[in-house]
């Protein structure tokens, strides 16, 4: 430990993870009850403190793979929030990040295990501290990005038909959607492959399955939707 910048006061950064799923056409988010002083017993965002030896990516990638056991899943920082009366127990600045995963990969054993449960965006409890603030916050970038960046796969399986598509871009926006003018735009995006496959859960008739090209899009940035 080095004795530079003694003369100023220490202060504790953690990360929050605001994780969304998506499920029954509504958009969900994981959470659980706060088990710590100050705020047990709280509604609660999942987080931790940054080690010393972690980035604050390291860290947030820690503690979304301690929760859900997923790797390589979509995450991106929403912001930093660091009023000073934030936290009651000490000063502790901390950087919110916003992660996409399908309900289903979620291994239902973990939700037992860490005491975590997916709630309906519109009928989210107070949270703990500004947590609240932190998902507003997550859901205005949502969608600002939506049209722009393939988000919305992060919530699907591999294989989705248009009809689930258009539920998840309904979730996220808050409002519907007209279903002839986003099947036209969906159907000239060509990283969105039909395959041979058919949808019989679902739909009775049985609907065409789609796909994300994820090497497609790499090669053509110009997303919009």
């Amino acid at each position: 430990m080095t004795t530079f910048y003694n003369e100023h006061s220490k202060v504790f950064v953690s990360v929050d993870c605001i994780i969304f799923g998506f499920e029954n056409k509504k958009l969900k988010l994981l959470i659980g009850k706060r088990k710590m002083d100050p705020g047990r017993g709280s509604w609660s965002l999942y987080g931790g403190f940054v080690e010393k030896d972690e980035s604050l990516d390291d860290a947030a990638n820690r503690v979304l793979y301690q929760l859900t056991g997923l790797k390589d899943i979509y995450m991106k920082q929403v912001g930093a929030f660091g009023a000073i009366d934030r936290d009651p127990g000490e000063r502790v600045i901390s950087i919110a990040y916003c992660a996409l995963i399908n309900v289903k990969d979620y291994d239902k054993g973990l939700l037992e295990a860490h005491e975590v449960e997916w709630v309906n965006l519109e009928e989210l409890p107070d949270l703990y501290s500004d947590h609240n603030d932190m998902v507003d916050k997550a859901i205005t970038l949502l969608r600002r990005r939506v049209s722009s960046e393939p988000l919305s796969f992060n919530l699907l399986p591999d294989m989705f038909t248009l009809t689930q598509l258009q539920h998840v871009y309904e979730a996220i926006l808050g409002e519907a959607i007209d279903k002839r003018n986003f099947r036209k735009k969906i159907k000239a995006v060509e990283y969105i492959e039909k395959t041979d496959f058919v949808d019989k859960v679902t739909s009775k008739r049985g609907a065409a399955l789609y796909r994300f090209n994820k090497d497609a899009y790499l090669a053509d940035s110009t997303f919009k939707l």
